[in-house]
């Protein structure tokens, strides 16, 4: 059900003697007697980084959520972690994206753990139980990175059955690939790791971030019940554009940093299949009893601007990963992460994803979790015990745009220029979502080799020289404008 932005509503207040720690081990970890609407406490690192940290009595009788928290220390701020089943058991390590926080797995942690595992689900610095930097600057991709990295050392996880959906994927499949020793299996859902070339910019034009605006919600028009947005593989472009407008990623980036009324229950209510109860709603706005402490979820959209050159070395040890690997999708999500070619990729380059029982769940969107957290986790025991309890649902279409679908190499999928060497068409567009294209595009000629940018437009794409080129990555497009000097008309 919709509901206004409100934060604390259903919050039972409760005030406990108590000490507040600066940064604390799980062992060590004070409990904050403040109630959660309570005057945010400024405190700083003994490096000078001011943060907040969200009030326990915000965590109090949230639905389906009885998860005491631990802690790992990083630099001074506290990173939050449940962490249940045996100590011995198999390791999950579960990590959510934005901006929702633990709390999305609620569904699937009791699953695993009445299956012997042992579960662990961090929130990612910013986000959730976790110490939340005020200062949007102190928040980057490769901090993220860097702190997961840290987190997976401190508790020394091993054989680690990895599971990532959103921007957990774009920070967790970096440091799978950077540490791919300690992963056993590998499964994702709607996610990704963009390969973006380094010369590559991508600026989302937000003008003055820390100034915010009454800005709409970009998918305030999605119904309770999410409409179906594919035929298949198809993307209703139609029916997207109906309920979830026609703005870019830009728009998104921009809303989440500036936008007045943004809470993170709207996101998670809009972008699944199902209603989630207000209660629910409310769960996922519990960390943020104001905005000091929405520093992180509101800076995650625009990080993208750091990924380009960082993600080639992870994903080249990925790309060559033999462990199992599979892939998991909710069947509904419109966007990039989403979509069947995304998926294709993983299954159709890794050598591990051969014969994975590969599926697209009927009733799912994009934050899957909620709308099939039980089937999934069922899945993912499947997987991680190789025992074919589940069939697969989904073969990918690893022929698509296989080898030059134009004259002279034009169109052919690359990852660098090394696969479209020796052709006309001697420049890869895009990373690992890339297509061989004429290098030299000059501004004003794109109309010659192709002529679109973005997601595929059915309307022109007949007219367009090779199959499928108007479904040119976001990579690509952004490098048609700002290295090419072509635009995108």
């Amino acid at each position: 059900m919709r509901r206004t932005p409100s934060f604390c509503v259903l919050f039972v207040l409760v005030a406990v003697t108590a000490t507040l720690s600066m940064a604390c081990s799980s062992d060590e970890a004070s409990e904050d007697a403040r109630a959660c609407d309570a005057e945010p406490e400024l405190l700083t690192t003994a490096d000078g980084v001011e943060f907040v940290r969200s009030p326990d009595a915000c965590f109090d009788d949230l639905p389906d959520w009885s998860y005491e928290p631990r802690y790992v220390e990083i630099d001074g701020l506290r990173q939050a972690y449940v962490d249940e089943g045996p100590e011995d058991g198999e390791i999950v390590l579960l990590l959510h994206g934005q901006p929702s926080w633990s709390y999305l797995y609620r569904r699937m942690i009791p699953v695993l753990v009445d299956a012997g595992y042992r579960v662990i689900a961090m929130d990612h610095l910013g986000m959730g139980r976790s110490d939340k930097p005020t200062d949007i600057a102190y928040h980057s991709y490769v901090r993220h990175g860097e702190r997961l990295e840290h987190f997976i050392e401190s508790l020394d996880l091993r054989d680690i059955t990895l599971f990532v959906q959103d921007w957990g994927s774009l920070v967790g499949l970096r440091v799978a690939g950077q540490n791919i020793d300690r992963f056993a299996r590998i499964a994702i859902g709607n996610g990704d790791l963009p390969v973006v070339p380094a010369d590559t910019t991508l600026d989302f034009g937000i003008e003055d971030p820390e100034q915010s605006e009454d800005l709409d919600f970009p998918y305030r028009a999605v119904p309770d019940q999410q409409p179906t947005f594919y035929d298949g593989c198809d993307l209703l472009h139609d029916e997207v554009a109906a309920v979830m407008g026609t703005g870019g990623f830009d728009v998104w980036a921009n809303y989440a940093m500036k936008g007045a009324a943004f809470h993170p229950g709207e996101v998670l209510e809009a972008l699944t299949w199902i209603d989630l109860s207000d209660a629910e709603v409310a769960a996922y706005d519990a960390p943020y009893p104001s905005r000091v402490y929405l520093a992180g979820p509101r800076t995650f959209p625009s990080l993208a601007k750091g990924l380009p050159g960082l993600n080639a070395d992870a994903w080249d040890a990925l790309s060559a990963f033999e462990g199992p690997l599979v892939t998991i999708w909710g069947s509904n999500d419109p966007g990039n992460l989403g979509q069947c070619d995304t998926q294709d990729r993983w299954i159709c380059t890794v050598p591990g994803a051969a014969g994975q029982p590969h599926a697209r769940l009927d009733g799912a969107s994009h934050f899957l979790q909620d709308d099939q957290g039980e089937a999934i986790a069922r899945r993912l025991i499947a997987f991680a015990r190789q025992d074919g309890a589940f069939e697969g649902n989904y073969a990918p279409d690893c022929d698509a745009g296989a080898g030059p679908t134009g004259e002279g190499g034009l169109g052919a999928p690359c990852s660098s220029d090394a696969d479209c060497a020796g052709q006309e068409a001697d420049f890869c567009l895009g990373g690992p979502d890339g297509i061989c294209s004429i290098e030299g595009c000059e501004a004003g000629a794109c109309g010659d080799p192709f002529v679109c940018c973005g997601d595929c437009n059915p309307a022109i794409a007949a007219s367009l020289p090779f199959d499928g080129s108007a479904c040119v990555p976001e990579a690509a497009s952004a490098q048609l404008s700002d290295v090419a000097g072509c635009t995108c008309d």
